[in-house]
């Protein structure tokens, strides 16, 4: 199967599927009964043919030695794995300069970025499994709209991100997309029907992530129906696999490409392509490097950054203790663990194919109890109102403490992440179309132009530029002196 393959059309690229050929049933019924699994195929005989090959397939997905590690491990343990909080102390970050970091390390960490982008050695890489369920969407969530005039997509503004990008530092960027099987025929479907964007669809390369199968609390697998296993994404840090699993990685060295930039699917603010990001992480011989914001209150819903017996750790906010979250440096009366991880990194190529080897190194897995609807040994439908069942999953800044020489730089919240989770309220499309309205503004106002603003800098009017006609201060300021004549002030302008 190896390689990628054009879709028909001239549509963006496939990488290699991750499903795995079915070759001889009885073996791998056999398989599953001696592993103590063969219920998963008691419906079988009843089956047309079509759901029978779905099955199998699906059970041909499931590494069984790995499945019954985690029943023993997560499962089955006599006690439940707690999280690990001894010695911990706030992890160290390199501060932005207007915060007393050295300007000129700043500035020698974008030259050096910018030269790797023009020798082509950096991907994107979004994580785009997910659906817009939770935005009331029915949808892959990178199809959702977010600009506030053109009603752009997720996928189109990082699309736009990366062509400027490229053509700033004259070498087409690779873009690599992890949808999930639940959404990547409509992902590729809206790249094909939108021409990828105007991006070279050589370029762009999609791929499925990994799947987990739900156990019930005896560790036995669940059955979603009769002809389905109750199957679900391993998690983010399953990316680390899909990449090396969908030849992706492999691909990259071909090309050159040496770091990738990891961004989530959620966050349009996102910087896809930081030169200064890049050069922190090269100058400091990274393997895995990541921004961090300042946290907003002590209670903000982030990971923390964190140092543990000498290495890097992210601890989420559910685990970290209110007292931890609530202390204040008395140097500076600044939050003690002020360092919030928002999910951007810069990865190594061959970093990332050692975690997904899993040989000396590996992400652990963790327990998440659910409520997953599925079927009785009789086959009738089963749904739960209490956790009937247990899902794995991995996230992907586990893999901090394994990287080499890990980085953490800050970056500005209000240049580089407003999420949209949620239909309404914080990280809503609305906290983000403002954000997107207030960054406007501060390049206007950076520009020598005053924009009418209330007191929270929200225009008063709404507009919208393009990144394809800028994508910070320093590039709008230039596009702007360009245009002649300049545009009116007004309500709708879009510059593109």
């Amino acid at each position: 199967m190896g390689g990628r393959k054009s879709v028909a059309g001239g549509g963006p690229a496939t990488l290699k599927s991750q499903a795995i050929c079915v070759s001889s049933m009885p073996s791998l019924i056999d398989t599953f009964t001696a592993a103590g699994q063969g219920h998963v195929f008691a419906h079988l005989d009843r089956l047309p043919e079509t759901a029978r090959q779905r099955l199998l397939s699906e059970a041909a997905e499931i590494d069984l030695a790995e499945i019954d590690r985690l029943v023993k491990s997560l499962v089955n343990a006599s006690s439940p794995a707690t999280v690990d909080l001894r010695d911990l102390t706030p992890a160290p970050y390199v501060s932005r300069p207007e915060h007393g970091g050295d300007r000129s390390a700043w500035e020698k960490a974008r030259a050096v970025g910018e030269q790797a982008l023009r020798a082509g050695r950096v991907a994107a890489f979004t994580v785009a499994g997910g659906q817009g369920t939770r935005l009331g969407y029915d949808g892959p969530k990178g199809t959702f709209a977010v600009t506030p005039i053109t009603r752009k997509s997720l996928f189109q503004v990082f699309a736009e991100k990366i062509r400027s990008a490229g053509r700033r530092y004259g070498r087409p960027i690779h873009w690599f997309i992890m949808t999930s099987h639940q959404n990547h025929e409509a992902t590729e479907s809206f790249f094909k029907e939108n021409h990828s964007f105007g991006l070279d669809a050589g370029h762009v390369h999609f791929f499925r992530q990994g799947r987990m199968p739900a156990v019930d609390f005896n560790g036995r697998i669940l059955l979603a129906e009769q002809d389905a296993i109750a199957m679900s994404p391993d998690g983010h840090g399953g990316s680390l696999r899909a990449l090396e699993r969908s030849g992706a990685l492999d691909l990259m060295k071909s090309e050159g490409v040496d770091v990738i930039s990891y961004f989530q699917v959620d966050n349009p603010l996102v910087r896809c392509i930081d030169p200064a990001f890049v050069g922190w992480h090269l100058l400091s011989n990274s393997e895995m490097s990541s921004k961090m914001v300042p946290k907003a209150y002590a209670g903000e819903k982030v990971g923390h950054f964190c140092m543990q017996r000498g290495r890097l750790v992210v601890v989420e906010y559910s685990d970290l203790p209110v007292a931890m979250q609530q202390e204040v440096d008395p140097g500076t009366q600044r939050l003690r663990y002020l360092a919030g991880s928002i999910a951007i990194h810069m990865l190594d190529r061959e970093f990332v194919r050692r975690m997904a080897s899993g040989t000396d190194t590996a992400l652990p897995f963790h327990r998440a109890d659910k409520k997953i609807p599925c079927v009785d040994a009789a086959g009738n439908p089963v749904r739960p109102a209490k956790p009937n069942g247990v899902k794995f999953e991995m996230f992907v800044f586990d893999a901090l403490p394994f990287a080499r020489n890990p980085v953490v730089i800050e970056t500005r919240r209000e240049d580089d992440f407003s999420p949209v989770k949620n239909a309404e309220g914080i990280d809503s499309p609305k906290t983000c179309r403002d954000d997107q309205l207030r960054q406007f503004a501060r390049w206007f106002k950076a520009a020598g132009i005053a924009l009418p603003v209330d007191a929270s800098g929200l225009p008063t009017f709404a507009l919208e530029i393009s990144p394809l006609f800028a994508d910070d201060e320093g590039s709008f300021a230039a596009a702007w002196a360009r245009l002649a004549p300049k545009p009116e002030l007004r309500e709708g302008l879009c510059l593109a």
